[in-house]
């Protein structure tokens, strides 16, 4: 065997097989069969339907080892099946102590011959090492995983960095082969993008698109290094489950390839690294008929925002009395964010996400409920704040707008709810007075009370991370609320 100096490293071999493919899709092979013959069956089926689409190839230990003896057996032949031009990557997220490490990586590459694995960080360096002494080899670091209990550790902060973002500044230290890459999934394009911006030049794993809900243009614009590599797309059970895997193998190798070359707009914020902008298209505002909202907050952003506005009394049942006189069954107050720092934290997340995929200048948050948010929002994204006041002091500078701008910016306004769109266009009156131009208005949640129509005919795009309807469907879905409650305050939106 060549010496690791003179060996091709495993992300050349993997960079050579993406560019001789014209391929960033990489397969996963997670069978779910009944027995370790069945299991073997299926995926040998869909090596020989896919491998001419592939990058690579991952198949997950745990849907073979769970037959014991007869599925490793049916694992290395699986591994053995993939020609040998395709890497394999095993899913075993592997990770002890030196000792037990260097058995484990013995077990993924000389007894099953895999070309890289799954490794878990949490012992520390010396537990990843002997993984990647070879530089044949390859390692992916569990970095921001797609699970929807991932921020549990995943987001925890040190200081005012996250575990994440530690995570991928260790792992590019110890790239030193070009044999370390990072695992991400698609669910969390926002915290993809923050990784990207981390280590430019890494390859990422990305598990999620499919079943778990990632969106595949939002990775790819997240994720793409400048050269249009660097991520490995990985898709399972909509390959597994299709009824002509070549073809749903082609078609969605060509979506990529597509988003790549025509969606993906060159990097400007950040030389030489994708940009963290989405790539999500703008709505074109030729007519004054209500716009669809092309943005969406992913299924975990949602369940996790639901399950916090409960948590923080954001959200309360009852009977209420509304300014305007009406009686409601439900009342939204996200004043009361400002006393939960970790739920406001993941609020300012939820609208990150969001916002990377529009273009401005500033954002400008409207008083009072929305400039916490607006400002935990600013810190997120590193984007300078402003805010218009209610009355204008009649002392000091009597500025009607706080905060550093320049006349022609273009200004995103936060808010915290939508109900009819009245405060949003006084905020947008202010903002214009002063020469600025506004496109957007971002809210957390939309009341569905038509305020996207009437911002829609004014010639204004409202976005929200989510809707009213959404939530109380996710509540009652997971029995947070009563189906009395769930009607009540369906029939009263209807009547609103």
């Amino acid at each position: 065997m060549l010496s690791n100096a003179m060996s091709t490293s495993f992300f050349e071999k993997l960079e050579s097989r993406a560019r001789a493919a014209d391929s960033l899709l990489c397969v996963g092979l997670d069978p779910r069969a009944a027995n370790a013959n069945d299991a073997r069956d299926q995926c040998l089926r869909l090596i020989d339907a896919t491998h001419e689409f592939a990058a690579a190839f991952k198949a997950n230990s745990a849907f073979f080892e769970v037959f014991g003896a007869e599925g490793i057996t049916a694992l290395c032949d699986v591994i053995q099946h993939v020609p040998r031009d395709i890497p394999l990557i095993l899913d075993a997220k592997r990770g002890d102590i030196p000792d037990t490490s260097a058995a484990y990586a013995r077990a993924g590459f000389d007894t099953l011959g895999a070309s890289a694995i799954t490794v878990n960080p949490y012992l520390g360096g010396d537990a990843i090492a002997p993984f990647v002494e070879n530089a044949e080899h390859g390692a992916f670091v569990l970095c921001k995983t797609s699970n929807p209990g991932a921020d549990e550790f995943q987001a925890l902060e040190f200081g005012d960095t996250p575990l994440f973002e530690i995570i991928a500044q260790h792992a590019q230290t110890w790239n030193t082969r070009n044999n370390v890459g990072l695992v991400i999934g698609a669910t969390d394009p926002a915290r993809l993008a923050r990784v990207r911006e981390l280590v430019p030049t890494m390859w990422f794993l990305v598990p999620g698109i499919g079943a778990q809900g990632g969106d595949l243009k939002a990775t790819l614009r997240a994720g793409l290094r400048a050269d249009g590599m660097g991520l490995l797309i990985n898709v399972s059970r909509p390959l597994a489950s299709a009824t002509d895997p070549r073809t749903a193998a082609k078609q969605l190798r060509a979506e990529i390839n597509t988003r790549r070359t025509t969606s993906i707009a060159p990097p400007s914020a950040y030389p030489d690294v994708s940009s963290r902008t989405l790539s999500i298209p703008r709505v074109m505002r030729d007519d004054t008929s209500p716009l669809p909202n092309p943005l969406a907050a992913s299924p975990q952003i949602e369940n996790q925002l639901a399950r916090d506005l409960l948590a923080s009394g954001g959200v309360r049942f009852g009977e209420f009395t509304l300014k305007s006189g009406q009686k409601s069954p439900i009342y939204l107050d996200l004043r009361r964010l400002v006393s939960h720092p970790t739920i406001l934290k993941r609020v300012a997340h939820a609208y990150a996400e969001l916002l990377r995929s529009l273009t401005f200048d500033r954002i400008a948050g409207i008083p009072y409920a929305a400039l916490p948010i607006a400002t935990a929002t600013s810190l997120e994204l590193n984007k300078p704040l402003i805010y218009p006041r209610r009355e204008v002091k009649e002392y000091g500078t009597r500025a009607a707008i706080e905060g550093e701008y320049e006349a022609g910016e273009t200004i995103v306004v936060l808010d915290d709810l939508a109900t009819t769109g009245d405060t949003k266009i006084e905020t947008i009156e202010k903002l214009k007075s002063v020469g600025l131009n506004v496109r957007d208005i971002v809210v957390l949640i939309d009341r569905g009370q038509s305020a996207g129509e009437m911002l829609a005919r004014a010639g204004y795009q409202l976005h929200a991370v989510t809707t009213l309807p959404q939530l109380l469907q996710v509540w009652h879905t997971s029995n947070a609320i009563t189906s009395e409650q769930y009607n009540a305050v369906n029939e009263f939106l209807r009547g609103a």
